[in-house]
């Protein structure tokens, strides 16, 4: 029998994939496809042109420019919220409780470990709940001034995920190659008990 059921495995890697995204698309948005330099960068290269636009007209081109990335984040966002109510219910299989069995018989740095992902998956909904209510602010009431303080709130929250991601990657490269061999590739074919 497999130590990792297929549905587990595949919600891992679908659950990496959307994360990444949503990580990539801010990303592009701070940076590449930022609103503010893009607007400049656009008020410059039209004056070269002889044609002139004011800041509001630049900043309306520039966010232009990047909507259909931002997009992707909504979309992703969908996806992060599914993928959660996913987890859910694979918490109630043998693969989804197989971390939280045992605990009292952890060492204190699988306890530790355990327990980051138990905060990991609250921010994750968190994030996935109000991405949602900001998407959806005007049609729920939420004034324009509430969005903006959530907004700022799912912001903050963000650089929780930042933090984890490449925790994780780095957590579990270094399990591999010490106590753990294989749990990489556990998580790809599924492992043995």
């Amino acid at each position: 029998m497999k130590k990792w059921r297929l549905d587990f495995r595949i919600w891992h890697w679908v659950h990496a994939a959307v994360v990444l995204g949503l990580l990539g698309t801010v990303f592009l948005r701070k940076t590449f496809l930022s609103w503010r330099t893009n607007s400049e960068l656009l008020s410059q290269k039209l004056a070269e042109m002889d044609l002139t636009v004011t800041v509001e007209q630049a900043k309306a081109l520039a966010t232009t420019i990047r909507a259909p990335m931002w997009e992707w984040h909504i979309l992703l966002g969908y996806a992060l919220a599914a993928l959660l109510v996913w987890r859910i219910l694979l918490f109630f299989t043998d693969s989804g409780k197989r971390n939280y069995q045992n605990l009292k018989e952890e060492t204190l740095h699988k306890k530790v470990v355990k327990l980051g992902y138990i905060v990991i998956y609250g921010i994750l909904v968190f994030m996935a709940v109000s991405g949602l209510i900001l998407h959806f602010h005007e049609a729920l009431g939420l004034t324009e001034e509430g969005a903006h303080t959530l907004k700022e709130l799912h912001e903050l929250v963000y650089n929780a995920v930042l933090i984890f991601v490449p925790l994780h990657i780095i957590g579990v490269v270094i399990v591999e190659n010490r106590e753990e061999k294989g749990i990489i590739s556990e998580m790809v074919h599924g492992g043995e008990k």
